[in-house]
């Protein structure tokens, strides 16, 4: 099957319209606690499809679910460096999630091309795996993970693309953190009361299946501690990352020998903000890095979400700093300076789970050495984010 980027505009139009349709009368600020209950409910069955066997009293198999995610965009841009305007079937994912002997979790996933779709694991629709370890967890405070696994640390580097509060993550984690995200490793997380640690060790080649073990290593120790506590709310978890990455020719991560990053998250019932300040120490061509990023954001009801985010970004020598995804497109070249505002409203259908975002973005980078990588730009995104 495959299906042209026109077809899938199509069919993500007709299942927002659809799904916009299925509010009936109920405003986004008057649902009724019946309505959303009657909402949770439909989605909560559709959604459990995707379990095709769960049996606790089962010893050796418990759980076996099929699992993914799709994600599209439409992005328009306008700078002046030049335009962009596009629609992108941007994620693809399909696989399993099973849980075995109790403590036991087997977590298999395949990145495809979402536009140009073939399940034909030879074509070149298929991009390679993402998941595909074997985790273990005897109990709620251990968890060890062994096979190719997400290796996550900054604020939004170590946030899932399907819980993302922004249509992107911020450039701050897109220059910092090692983008290609999935690593063969192994790691292992603890908690004990209000501490919480996570250490990773992983070849930083990136193939299509497991590693090669052609390339460098790189290791992640993060502490994280519960203030909620301190400071209330439902959520208040201040986390430091550290990162050793071995420079190596072959290496599939950034250029950085070492990353640190202080973040902390916030959040009540109304309101929470998010924050860090990170900095990284480059290797060969690439400049030392430090930057910051704030992101306050306030739930207007239960399905309705204002998100805003500032982000700076300072390189020591010139052509430091790269741009994001989409304004990388106009302007691929490096900067030294880069300013970043961020306005958007999130619209939960079913939580995360299914979801709509919009955001508008003001850019501005500088580029000392006037090669390429000077960019003063805005832009606005549409995304529809789904996940079983």
């Amino acid at each position: 099957m495959k299906t042209s980027p026109s077809q899938v505009q199509r069919l993500a139009s007709t299942f927002i319209l659809a799904l916009t349709m299925t509010q009936g009368s109920a405003t986004a600020g008057e649902l009724s606690s019946d309505t959303i209950s009657q909402e949770v409910d439909t989605f909560e069955e559709i959604w459990s499809l995707a379990t095709l066997y769960g049996n606790e009293g089962n010893p050796i198999l418990q759980k076996f679910a099929i699992s993914g995610r799709f994600h599209a965009d439409y992005s328009h841009l306008e700078s002046n460096q030049g335009d962009y305007s596009d629609f992108d079937a941007r994620r693809l994912r399909i696989g399993f999630k099973s849980q075995w002997f109790q403590d036991f979790t087997l977590h298999v996933e395949a990145d495809l091309d979402a536009e140009n779709v073939d399940f034909d694991f030879d074509s070149e629709s298929y991009k390679g795996l993402t998941d595909a370890y074997l985790g273990w967890s005897p109990n709620k405070q251990w968890n060890l993970k062994l096979g190719k696994q997400s290796a996550g640390f900054t604020l939004d580097g170590k946030t899932s693309s399907k819980k993302l509060l922004t249509l992107e993550r911020s450039n701050l984690a897109n220059n910092l953190w090692f983008s290609k995200e999935y690593f063969t490793g192994i790691s292992a997380s603890v908690k004990h009361n209000k501490w919480s640690y996570f250490a990773g060790a992983f070849s930083s080649a990136v193939p299509k299946e497991l590693t090669e073990f052609d390339a460098g290593n790189f290791g992640i120790l993060s502490t994280y501690y519960d203030l909620t506590d301190q400071t209330g709310g439902e959520e208040s978890i201040l986390t430091l990352d550290y990162v050793y990455n071995e420079p190596h020719q072959n290496n599939g991560t950034r250029s950085f020998e070492q990353v640190v990053s202080l973040n902390h998250r916030y959040e009540n019932d109304l309101w929470g903000l998010r924050s860090e300040v990170s900095a990284g120490q480059g290797y060969d061509d690439q400049s030392d890095v430090w930057g910051v990023s704030i992101m306050p954001f306030y739930n207007l009801n239960d399905k309705l979400q204002l998100v805003t985010r500032y982000t700076h970004m300072t390189s020591a020598d010139a052509n430091g700093l790269r741009l994001n995804r989409y304004e990388n497109i106009i302007e691929s070249g490096r900067g030294d300076s880069y300013h970043e505002g961020y306005a958007g409203l999130n619209w939960y259908i079913y939580n995360h789970k299914l979801k709509c975002q919009s955001g508008v973005t003001y850019t501005q980078m500088r580029d000392l050495t006037n090669d390429g990588g000077a960019y003063d730009g805005w832009g606005l995104n549409l995304g529809l984010r789904m996940y079983w």
